[in-house]
């Protein structure tokens, strides 16, 4: 007995009516790049795994995709190494490169090796998939598309500004209502600096980042495992549950971290980005929250994150400032700012909600049924005429059963089916069947058109 093919497990394939839907999403997301002026450019699938490597801290490592090297990879591996069974130190020795994790990654890897050839600033989007180890779950897989945009080359928080106002603009065109969470990577080093752990921040905003995920007492768990002193958890929790409007939380933030250099710079750029916000008048409501920290460790300054509003699902946008990025690729002091919509979360979003156009799923306007060969000979002349037109058209392939024809058009969901048959030939006309309303009417074949 044959075996039935499969798929790796955390990806997807996606027919004629997916796809449809996901092009929908990617064509607004793309509308939208365009009229905010982002130059769209591409990278490949695989990076050099020392581009890729210490990017994202230990756990990101972790999630890398390696691919082993061609030929005989274990040829110079000694036979003592093998027998350790040590697969970290392994793969680097039998893996030179592997997939991409994101884009940001490689956008700094292209802006470095492309320096004398872009204009800065320079404003970036790119639409491509990326892979990611992780345990397949709801909402999480490891083959999903990012759609990025990014601005490099400027300190302005105006760029923030700007991609605030691009998120509200995609998400009011896909018409998700969605909260937009925002905070500054300088709050965080400075509220790590006041409980005294300032060499501790990474292992804080990895913590820390969990807590919608799995509470804020399995968080103070992680940290302590971490560490992290008892006196410094009971300051830290106070801080990351700070409530009210988003004048309250930095008025209180500021308060808090009024003794701290970079913390106060923090609090000062959050309250600039969110007073102009306000001001443009948007959408998506912007919310400050003291817990997010984004887990990836390039993040230096501003960190965004989107959340769906009428659906239980994580992030389905996020980004911030990383002014150091750049630097391990050997162009130190460019500092960049970019988010990145997550296009596989939102079609689940859309799907749940069910909010595509109607029009997203009309593959063709109108089928031309076939009654024989001199019948499809003239049904093909009106085809080309109104594919000319910019009207899809289709003639069915094969003159098969009137019934056979008539399901391919409503399993298609045609808005049109149009007949001629010898009858019709003879009096140089077609009958034009609208399939919603039933309606039956006729053309002149000479003269027809939609």
């Amino acid at each position: 007995m044959s075996v039935k093919p499969s798929i790796p497990k955390g990806t997807r394939d996606f027919g004629p009516l997916e796809t449809a839907r996901r092009n929908y999403i990617f064509d607004t997301i793309r509308s939208a790049f365009r009229l905010f002026g982002y130059n769209p450019i591409e990278t490949p699938a695989m990076e050099n795994l020392s581009s890729l490597m210490g990017k994202y801290g230990e756990e990101g490592d972790k999630l890398l995709f390696k691919i082993l090297n061609s030929g005989d990879y274990l040829k110079d591996i000694p036979n003592g190494e093998l027998e350790k069974k040590d697969s970290l130190a392994l793969a680097t020795k039998i893996s030179e490169k592997g997939l991409r994790y994101d884009l940001t990654v490689p956008f700094a890897r292209f802006v470095v090796q492309n320096r004398n050839d872009i204009q800065l600033p320079f404003k970036r989007c790119q639409i491509q998939p990326v892979w990611r180890a992780d345990r397949p779950q709801k909402g999480r897989y490891r083959e999903f598309y990012q759609c990025d945009a990014d601005v490099v080359g400027s300190d302005s928080l105006w760029n923030e500004v700007e991609l605030l106002s691009l998120i509200d603009e995609v998400f009011k065109n896909l018409k998700i209502r969605v909260a937009t969470k925002l905070n500054n990577r300088k709050i965080l080093s400075g509220i790590a600096e006041l409980i005294g752990e300032s060499d501790r921040i990474i292992d804080i905003t990895v913590a820390i980042d969990k807590i919608e995920k799995i509470g804020i007492e399995k968080v103070s768990e992680e940290l302590y495992a971490k560490g992290i002193s008892e006196e410094a958890v009971k300051k830290l929790l106070p801080i990351l549950e700070l409530s009210g409007s988003n004048t309250d939380k930095i008025a209180s933030l500021a308060d808090v971290l009024k003794d701290s250099e970079i913390g106060s710079k923090g609090v000062e750029e959050l309250k600039w980005i969110v007073d102009q916000f306000d001001a443009l008048g948007h959408q998506c409501g912007l919310e400050v929250d003291v817990s997010l920290a984004r887990g990836l460790n390039y993040y230096t300054g501003t960190i965004i994150e989107v959340k769906a509003l009428d659906v239980e699902i994580g992030s389905i946008t996020g980004g911030g400032r990383y002014d150091n990025l750049t630097g391990v690729f050997g162009m130190p002091g460019l500092s960049g700012v970019g988010i990145s919509f997550g296009a596989d979360r939102i079609y689940d979003v859309l799907n749940k909600l069910e909010l595509y156009p109607e029009s997203v799923t009309e593959s063709v306007k109108i089928l031309f049924l076939n009654f024989g060969e001199k019948e499809a000979a003239e049904c093909m002349k009106l085809v080309k005429s109104l594919r000319e037109k910019g009207i899809s058209a289709e003639l069915y392939p094969d003159n098969a059963k009137l019934k056979k024809q008539m399901s391919y058009a409503d399993a298609l969901k045609v808005p049109y089916v149009a007949i001629i048959g010898e009858s019709e030939l003879a009096t140089g006309e077609l009958i034009l069947k609208d399939m919603s309303s039933g309606e039956q009417t006729r053309h002149s074949i000479k003269d027809f058109s939609l």
